[in-house]
């Protein structure tokens, strides 16, 4: 049905792709990896969400990367029926036969925040690309990462704390993480929504 009334599967799996990691950037090669689909598929439906403003588009060392546009009007409702039944990166290929995959990263522990940033917001501020906050079994982490790195094809650079020391960090406005949280990112967990309360305090503020 949804394939019907947006046109193609490509399409539709690329704004499943898109609109389930905002702030995240892709180039080519890897969002055909992703979703599983011919090149030649995927750069003519980029060319067509470029055109209408679905997707944004800037060149970053030699590659050309796309990512959505959050500025698009109707971002809020196709959010709402491609971003909001997933969180984070997921297999876009179960996503659209309708069987969203469970998020990984939430099998290595009590996760209370898990955000990327850095190499996949293309925001280098933060200094790190993975940041996670809660209590985590040590061995299924460095497993995690470990597939992360194969599965993305480069070196993830991460960092983990306690809930306490995240808490403790932000009372003293450590510098380290106020760069991690300031930087451009892509929430994957919030669990207790401290991120967003700590958006609303900063506007109030």
């Amino acid at each position: 049905m949804i394939e019907q009334l947006f046109g193609s599967k490509t399409r539709v799996k690329l704004l499943y792709l898109f609109y389930s990691n905002p702030n995240r950037a892709f180039y080519v090669r890897e969002i055909t990896r992703k979703i599983d689909e011919q090149i030649n598929s995927v750069r003519r439906e980029l060319a067509n969400l470029l055109s209408i403003g679905i997707v944004s588009s800037e060149n970053n060392n030699n590659r050309l990367y796309y990512e959505v546009n959050q500025k698009y009007e109707y971002f809020v409702p196709l959010a709402s029926i491609f971003g909001d039944s997933v969180k984070g990166d997921v297999s876009v290929a179960q996503t659209t036969s309708g069987a969203v995959e469970v998020n990984p990263i939430k099998s290595i522990g009590n996760i209370e925040i898990a955000i990327y940033t850095g190499q996949f917001t293309r925001d280098e501020s933060s200094g790190i690309d993975l940041l996670i906050v809660g209590d985590l079994n040590t061995s299924k982490l460095a497993n995690y990462v470990e597939e992360l790195e194969k599965k993305e094809g480069k070196a993830i650079r991460y960092s983990v704390m306690p809930l306490s020391e995240f808490v403790y960090r932000r009372q003293v406005n450590d510098r380290f993480l106020s760069n991690v949280l300031l930087a451009k990112k892509q929430v994957l967990i919030d669990k207790q929504q401290l991120l967003e309360k700590l958006h609303s305090t900063k506007k109030e503020e």
